[in-house]
């Protein structure tokens, strides 16, 4: 293995989106390879690749995700340079990535993952309790959206897209009283002067593999794999393995509501989930426990039933 590790003359390529957070999530995992190889942050090149979701033209245009590429949004550039031998690794945010990879690629390394809790963002309201009627709140997330609804309809929603310094700009221009951001993206970013409010689990539950970074690679790329497995977070692993069963059998993506959290507990996995009609009208939710190992088979399962009960038309807008 030695042999083949990578050198300043011949640096690993880690592939990232350009947004402050996409770098931060890049240096973190350059950090952990480094340190798990003693490597020096030259044998380690950054390569900031543009998405289609980074596309302000597209994104600004306030037109539905389900129009410009839903999830793919995010990953589809990145992925394509990865399978061109462009760069070596991809960095992720998991909570963007569609539940299947393109063929010859895979994605079996996860990071610690960090807080999954929403945070609820405003210069000076501490929690929705505080919102009066008919308040703004400001956010792009059809989740977070008819969380908020089905909770308090008598708010207004305005749409919030970009990155989080563009969100958080439109917030201070008055675009919105309030807006939810994620506390891993924050805490990542040390963005402690923030006005945020972690928001519980239990009062918001949050999107699947919030808070969690997933490190794709080339399937036949042994001496990348090699190294992958020396930072891979396997409970992260468990957790997501049930959270994208979930999210799988729901078919989900940016235009369906769909909220799922699964945690540890010895040999136990605890795993929620909720899916809700997109005007926040009605949600559904479940919560069951199983042994770790069967964690995906439970989010399948789950999924199943919540659909059944759901029934036809359940996630349309009319």
């Amino acid at each position: 293995m030695t042999a083949s590790l990578p050198s300043p003359a011949s640096p690993l390529k880690i592939g990232t989106r350009g947004s402050p957070l996409a770098l931060a999530q890049a240096y973190e995992t350059r950090r952990r390879l480094g340190t798990a190889f003693d490597l020096p942050e030259a044998a380690f090149e950054i390569v900031v690749i543009k998405t289609t979701g980074d596309d302000r033209t597209l994104i600004d245009a306030d037109r539905p995700l389900k129009e410009i590429g839903n999830k793919g949004l995010f990953t589809k550039e990145i992925e394509e340079a990865l399978l061109q031998g462009g760069i070596d690794i991809a960095v992720h945010s998991m909570k963007d990535m569609p539940v299947a990879q393109p063929e010859g690629l895979l994605l079996d390394c996860y990071l610690p993952r960090e807080d999954v809790r929403d945070a609820f963002v405003s210069p000076d309201k501490s929690g929705l309790a505080e919102l009066a009627t008919g308040a703004v709140v400001g956010t792009s997330s059809l989740r977070r959206r008819a969380q908020l609804l089905n909770r308090r309809p008598d708010l207004q929603v305005v749409e919030f897209r970009g990155n989080v310094q563009t969100r958080l700009k439109k917030l201070a221009d008055g675009v919105a009283d309030c807006t939810f951001l994620a506390m891993a993206g924050l805490n990542r970013m040390n963005m402690t002067e923030v006005p945020a409010t972690a928001i519980d689990t239990d009062d918001m539950l949050p999107a699947v593999a919030q808070g969690a970074i997933g490190i794709e690679r080339r399937a036949n790329d042994a001496r990348v794999a090699d190294m992958l497995a020396a930072i891979h977070h396997a409970e992260t692993g468990q957790r997501l393995a049930a959270e994208r069963a979930f999210l799988a059998a729901l078919d989900g993506s940016c235009e369906t509501p769909i909220a799922g959290l699964a945690e540890l507990d010895g040999g136990t996995l605890r795993l929620r989930g909720e899916v809700l009609r997109p005007d926040g009208s009605e949600a559904l939710a479940d919560d069951r426990t199983c042994a770790v190992a069967d964690g995906a088979a439970l989010g399948a399962e789950m999924a199943r039933d919540l659909l059944a009960k759901a029934g036809p038309g359940f996630f349309s807008w009319h």
